[in-house]
């Protein structure tokens, strides 16, 4: 049965490769972006079962105006896919009072404004799927780019959070956790921070450590989108890619490690 899926950010990237893979198999698809002109190609190639809307998601009233759109204009939205976002490269220090404020706007705030405004509509329908688009890292961090690892942390307890509190509404909440995949995210899509010169080699540590083989490959996840989209009981995380997983088990094992180091100073500190 076709379903009606919202997608935050299709421009590029991940939202247009899993738009066009929704409309290729009969979906219907509700597309944003800042510059709906993105968006023209997939409008000539599947005519009415594509609806673009021009959409800056830190704008709360635009984004509840665009669900209201969508749902006027197709009757129902079965899914959202929080994907609009985008990256800020800069050590803590570097990083300007602006630059904090407007990732932390973009890619928490604009998808809190979205899954807000797509609640009513799912609880009136009585189910619906949020996918949240987190990272790998939301779940373990890597320098130069803190205020990124802390939006994402931001959305893995926002959606932790949500799943719980409306399962009773038969809406489902999903947390996509990518690795470093091969898009736009760290070129034309980043944001960088004015250097200074003392985190030079923390960079160029970082760098070093961008090879190839950790990049997958971003048409791949279409087919991953599409399963979790149509599971029954999807769950509430899910990493694409096969660096996440690995890395995620080393830093909880690091994690445990260390809580179980000071089991008996925190045992202590409850007083009782």
């Amino acid at each position: 049965m076709a379903k009606t899926i919202f997608i935050t950010g299709a421009s590029r990237g991940f939202g247009k490769i899993w738009a066009e893979a929704f409309l290729k198999r009969g979906d219907k698809v509700i597309v944003t972006a800042r510059n709906t002109d993105t968006l023209a190609d997939l409008v000539s190639k599947y005519g009415d079962a594509v609806l673009p809307i021009q959409l800056d998601v830190n704008n709360r009233a635009d984004s509840f105006a665009a669900v209201s759109q969508a749902k006027a204009h197709f009757g129902r939205i079965d899914v959202l896919i929080n994907n609009a976002g985008y990256g800020l490269f800069g050590t803590i220090e570097e990083t300007s009072e602006q630059e904090a404020r407007e990732q932390i706007e973009t890619n928490v705030f604009g998808l809190l404004w979205l899954t807000q405004a797509v609640l009513p509509v799912m609880r009136a329908q009585g189910s619906g799927h949020i996918i949240q688009v987190s990272s790998i890292l939301g779940v373990a961090t890597l320098p130069v780019l803190g205020i990124y690892n802390a939006s994402k942390f931001a959305v893995e307890g926002l959606s932790e959070t949500l799943a719980s509190e409306v399962k009773d509404f038969g809406i489902k909440v999903s947390l996509i956790e990518p690795n470093g995949f091969s898009t736009e995210w760290a070129g034309a899509s980043a944001i960088y921070s004015e250097p200074i010169a003392a985190y030079d080699q923390v960079k160029a540590d970082f760098q070093a450590g961008l090879v190839d083989e950790i990049f997958g490959v971003p048409e791949a996840t279409a087919g991953a989108v599409l399963k979790l989209v149509d599971a029954e009981n999807p769950p509430l995380r899910l990493f694409l890619g096969k660096v996440a997983l690995p890395w995620a088990k080393q830093v909880y094992a690091d994690r445990l490690a260390t809580w179980e180091e000071w089991a008996d100073v925190s045992a202590a500190a409850h007083g009782k």
